[in-house]
């Protein structure tokens, strides 16, 4: 069945099959080929630190290998942690990565960590972490730097970012709930709204005021959101939750418990599940809710319910699993059933 959705992937670099950590390096670049041969629109790749069972600390080099393996779909970062970084250091890579392969990649960024206290602090030592309340002026100065137009009464305003002959791929900024959406707005920069993390309410109105609040001159001519959601595909609805049981009890370890281990095996999850308390068992239970799981023919229908929520017309797509396996057949299902490459 055809759809007028466009679908795209966000790649957290999983580490699959209990194999070393940089392995999850080159299934991402195998996962990659696979997803531009299928019909997806973009590729993103994540930014973990120190985060067992992920395996990438630097969206910009997975951006310029998977760019350099595929041949059509758009590659860029979901994304940079700003506040990490020097916003003219971001630019200059993704200018880079822009004249290697241009009007292919795309610079997501967001706020968050991306890893423990100790890892965000050795990221910027001797320094010190930028504190998230700059953010914002962060953004808006990535944003000048990109296009070299930064108001003439900026003190970096005659700081020239290279190469300079080539464009500037669009700035999309990250959120799991409405703080970034009006910022992102406000900006020009595209906004992508991230369910998949985290289970409280994220209602339709936080695309209504990123749009709202959209301005022109920025990174975008028109405001364009995403919805960002987890979702596995397979031949049932229970295949499809004990698949998604991996990253689900991983989930509850990590956001409960602050216990970030590499991923069990369903079967292992299955008998550890019984074993939480009936608190984490409710959890459990509410995380598998917030994904998409199902056939090809229920997936479609739960994501073009969602896209008709949040009125947009992409969706970006999580799926972490245990094994490999699973998690290609389940994004070339959901291509098939879509009728991407068609």
């Amino acid at each position: 069945m055809m759809s007028h959705l466009k679908l795209s992937v966000l790649d957290q670099s999983p580490v699959h099959d209990n194999q070393p950590e940089s392995s999850g390096l080159f299934t991402t670049i195998e996962l990659a080929k696979a997803c531009d041969e299928a019909g997806y629109h973009r590729y993103w790749v994540a930014e973990h630190h120190d985060t067992p069972g992920y395996a990438s600390p630097c969206p910009e080099l997975m951006v310029s290998n998977v760019a350099h393996a595929t041949k059509r779909i758009r590659v860029g970062s979901g994304g940079v942690m700003l506040p990490h970084y020097s916003a003219f250091k971001v630019a200059e890579t993704f200018k880079m990565l822009e004249a290697f392969h241009p009007g292919r990649i795309d610079l997501g960024i967001g706020r968050a960590p991306g890893g423990n206290p100790i890892s965000s602090s050795a990221i910027s030592a001797p320094r010190q972490t930028i504190p998230a309340e700059y953010y914002p002026s962060q953004a808006q100065d990535l944003i000048g730097f990109l296009s070299n137009n930064l108001p003439s009464e900026h003190p970096y305003s005659r700081a020239t970012v290279v190469p300079s002959d080539v464009g500037a791929p669009p700035v999309w900024m990250l959120g799991s709930s409405d703080g970034s959406a009006e910022i992102a707005g406000v900006l020009g920069a595209g906004f992508v709204l991230a369910l998949f993390i985290g289970t409280h309410d994220r209602p339709p109105e936080i695309i209504q005021r990123y749009k709202k609040a959209f301005q022109t001159g920025g990174s975008l001519e028109n405001p364009e959101a995403i919805i960002a959601v987890a979702a596995i595909c397979a031949d049932s609805k229970e295949e499809a939750e004990y698949i998604a049981s991996s990253h689900t009890y991983w989930k509850v370890q990590a956001f409960r418990h602050g216990a970030r281990d590499a991923f069990f095996s369903p079967d292992e999850v299955m008998v550890k599940r019984k074993q939480l308390s009936l608190s984490d068992q409710a959890y459990y239970d509410e995380t598998l809710a917030t994904m998409v799981t199902g056939t090809p023919e229920e997936c479609q229908s739960r994501l073009e319910q969602i896209s008709a929520l949040y009125q947009v017309d992409e969706l970006m797509i999580v799926n972490v699993t245990h094994a490999f396996k699973p998690r290609v057949e389940s994004y070339k299902m959901l291509a098939h059933q879509f009728g991407l490459s068609k």
